[in-house]
């Protein structure tokens, strides 16, 4: 079902209570004028009938053009206000705004924490205004009183007054700070909540009733009280204990709300949603200490009162001295003080010159929660400006989260947590990052978002799209950091011997490939607005790279004069590309190509079509050009005769042309696959698919193009067989046999392994000289019969194992 909007439901409401005495008022109305009606009209009059039958009436088409054309209220028009009850009001914006019931303290915190603000920016134009002692102490205090079921939360803000109370919270979403902030505007930049009035009212959703006392400097102390019922009272406080200054809030806690009278439980809360708050919020907690505490003299046993012995009759005067020391025992005692409980602060609203590694690593470590001794790959601590304004921290993990990839699709949890002027929202926003970086950890402190509304709402923000921007490129630029300040990254691509100044982040971008890599990739699968960018970071090995990482850019800095394609292969390991008949020619004429090995190779390709005005080029595939040779047609025309007859016997096998090959030295022949079809590795990759559709398969995997190498020798000498007699068994045998092998060896899976096999069992018969005729030696099948002392001895074994059962 679908949820309502806060707007929507409110007209609702208030159209209900509007139209039932509308209605009535519509109803005196019609029976005060039913008085000047005339007779009704009969159906004979033909009411509403167009005088002439064929035109329509001027001045009635003008009246109803004039009717749809006014936008705004006929100024002749009786003019009523909508009526709402406020008790279903407030239940409607209560729980259409918060689905979580721990909001309200966050709420309440952040109230307090908004009027400590206000005090302490007066306070810097009038110092007097903050007092002496206690009300000088910017702080929060939150207190539990189990017994009566009450929780108070106390701060030494600004305070109100009478009348800052009747507007603040007798007027639903009034916000006291945002007028402030008004009149403060050109005095200074204010990092105000300002959202007194609706985030109040949340804790109605643990609360039956709820006491506010405060006191300003220019009022006396006053009560507000209410149960959200539509009514609220305000009374001079004569009888609770003088605050000083600001403002406590009495929660008196419903039966089901209990679990928010426990220490643990709040300090849950005040460490998730209020840990960075600015200032310090104090828990009046219970601790058990030990206590020395004189023992009872009756717990003295007789056996202590007669064991004096005589030496200690003799010493009588020692004895004397020790009986007036009292004797104690260790007992524990509870006892009370105040705990701060957010004592981790902000680094991400310093200057990032101002904060040293060491805090870095030890913000990271609170952020996650990760206590070992692992430091972060990286940072990048920024600050954004211009529509939306937010301060960020993000870090690069030294190891990779538990089931990031087996779980990519499928979970929603972003390790990125959003706080709104330093108040934690929710670490569920999918919105603010990408998957493919959902690997970083780190929070986002934004002053342009709201803060009272729901996650869902929030969610749906306009301000989180531009976030996501920044926060995109910024993370790229990070990650690209840790490739320029990598040591083996510059020798690279200088060429020059790494100096020892830098060891300790000498290898750490391979070390950050090894791990994310794959994110990077599945990046520039998904977001093809930053594909260039995510292109620039990635990392493969070559036939030139000496077992090292490579990038695009060193890639295409060692192209050949010439060479206009970037050429790559994929394949399940390195050492078996490498072997590849499809890498003779290029090798011999010293192209580098790249290696792709990963399974999320073969998709990343199919996205990522060119790179710096370079296209990409898979050695498997038909399409290759390197560069065009003056016997070309002479061989073509040499060949024509066995390039057709094998291309008519392998009807059936899916083979779509066979030609002369260019990538060929020493094998005899390959089989390469169409450009815009699946290549060998991926047809393998998608045959192990669970769920795979078989005719979008076969739809995919496209026509297969046999190519033989005319310098070798078997097709030399196939070729002149096929002009002898192109209808030779033994030829034909032998060029199905080659085809298969061709097939086998460019990575494809094979058909018919069994007939494959066959072939070659026959073709080791020819070179054994074995008649192909000779048939495999049958056995010679005999009865075995159960001999007599066999019987016996089986016999004799079971009457024993009967006699064992019975003993």
């Amino acid at each position: 079902m679908r949820k309502w909007t806060l707007p929507s439901a409110l007209l609702f409401l208030s159209l209900l209570f509007l139209f039932a005495d509308q209605g009535r008022k519509f109803q005196a109305n019609a029976e005060a004028d039913s008085e000047e009606l005339v007779d009704p009209p009969k159906v004979e009059d033909k009411i509403g009938a167009v005088p002439s039958g064929l035109s329509t009436d001027s001045d009635v088409a003008k009246r109803e053009a004039e009717s749809i054309s006014k936008k705004s209220l006929r100024s002749n028009a009786e003019k009523f206000e909508f009526q709402a009850e406020v008790s279903r009001l407030m239940d409607i914006i209560i729980n259409s705004l918060y689905s979580n019931k721990d909001i309200f303290l966050r709420e309440l915190i952040s109230n307090a924490s908004d009027a400590l603000d206000k005090i302490r920016f007066l306070s810097l134009t009038d110092k007097e205004i903050l007092g002496d002692g206690d009300n000088a102490k910017l702080e929060i205090q939150i207190k539990l009183d189990k017994e009566n079921k009450i929780l108070s939360i106390r701060d030494r803000g600004i305070g109100m007054t009478k009348e800052d109370l009747i507007k603040n919270l007798g007027t639903i979403a009034k916000s006291g700070t945002s007028a402030f902030v008004e009149k403060m505007q050109k005095s200074g930049d204010l990092n105000l909540i300002g959202q007194f009035g609706v985030g109040f009212y949340s804790v109605y959703l643990v609360a039956d009733y709820v006491e506010v006392i405060s006191k300003h400097n220019d009022d006396k102390q006053y009560v507000w009280e209410s149960k959200a019922d539509g009514a609220f009272a305000i009374s001079e406080d004569t009888w609770n204990e003088p605050l000083g200054r600001g403002t406590e809030i009495r929660i008196h806690l419903r039966d089901e709300a209990g679990e928010y009278l426990e220490e643990f439980k709040l300090k849950e809360l005040v460490k998730k949603y209020s840990e960075y708050i600015n200032f310090p919020i104090n828990l009046w907690a219970s601790k058990e200490v030990d206590v020395e505490v004189p023992a009872d003299v009756d717990e003295t046993s007789e056996e202590e009162k007669s064991s004096k012995t005589s030496s200690e009759e003799e010493n009588e005067n020692e004895d004397e001295d020790a009986e007036k020391q009292p004797k104690t025992k260790t007992v524990k005692e509870t006892t009370y003080e105040w705990e701060v409980l957010n004592d981790v602060k902000a680094i991400w609203l310093r200057n990032p010159k101002d904060v040293t590694d060491e805090e870095y690593n030890k913000f990271y470590h609170t952020l996650v929660k990760d206590f070992s001794d692992e430091k972060p790959m990286t940072w990048s601590h920024f600050t954004a400006e211009g529509d939306v304004e937010f301060k960020a921290v993000l870090f690069v993990p030294p190891k990779v989260p538990r089931d990031l990839y087996e779980s990519y699709y499928n979970a929603n949890k972003s390790n990125l947590k959003l706080y709104v002027r330093r108040v934690f929202i929710s670490d569920e926003f999918d919105e603010l990052l990408p998957k493919y970086l959902s690997f970083l950890k780190g929070l986002v402190d934004s002053d342009s978002l709201p803060l009272n509304v729901s996650r869902e709402m929030l969610q749906q923000h306009s301000s989180l799209r531009t976030i996501k921007k920044k926060l995109i490129r910024k993370a790229l630029d990070m990650i690209r950091r840790i490739a320029d300040e990598d040591p083996d990254e510059s020798a690279d691509k200088d060429n020059k011997e790494v100096s020892s100044d830098n060891d300790e982040k000498k290898g750490q971008y391979a070390n950050f490939w090894n791990k994310f890599g794959k994110s990077i990739k599945l990046g520039i699968i998904e977001d093809a607005t930053n594909r260039n960018r995510l292109a620039k970071l990635l990392r493969f090995q070559t036939t030139k790279s000496e077992g090292k990482l490579t990038s695009l850019d060193q890639y295409i800095s060692r192209m050949k004069s010439g060479q206009k394609d970037i050429f790559y292969i994929t394949g399940t390991s390195k050492e078996q590309l490498e072997k590849s008949p499809f890498l003779e020619q290029l090798k011999k004429k010293n192209y580098e190509v790249i290696f792709f090995t990963d399974p999320v190779d073969e998709y990343l390709m199919q996205y990522l079509m060119d790179y710096e005005d370079k296209k990409f080029q898979n050695v498997s595939k038909e399409g290759l050009k390197l560069g065009k040779s003056a016997k070309d047609k002479e061989l073509k025309e040499s060949f024509k005769d066995l390039t057709k007859w094998w291309e008519s016997s392998l009807v059936g096998e899916n083979v779509e042309d066979v030609k002369i090959s260019n990538r060929l030295d020493n094998t005899p022949c390959v089989v390469v696959t169409s450009k815009f079809g699946w290549s060998a590795n991926m047809e393998r990759i998608m045959q192990s698919q669970t769920l795979l559709d078989p005719a979008k398969q076969a739809y995919m995997r496209g026509k297969r193009v046999l190519e033989i190498n005319p310098r070798h020798p078997i097709i030399k000498e196939l070729r002149d067989r096929v002009i002898k007699n192109p209808e030779d068994e033994s030829v034909k045998q032998t060029a199905q046999l080659m085809y298969q092998t061709a097939l086998f060896e460019s990575g494809f899976l094979l058909n018919d392994p069994k007939d494959f096999t066959s072939r070659i069992y026959d073709s080791v018969k020819l070179s054994l000289d074995i008649s192909p005729e000779a048939n495999v030696e049958e056995e010679v099948e005999t009865e075995e019969f159960e001999s007599e002392s066999d019987a016996k001895e089986d016999a004799s074994k079971a009457e024993a194992d009967d006699t064992k059962d019975e003993l």
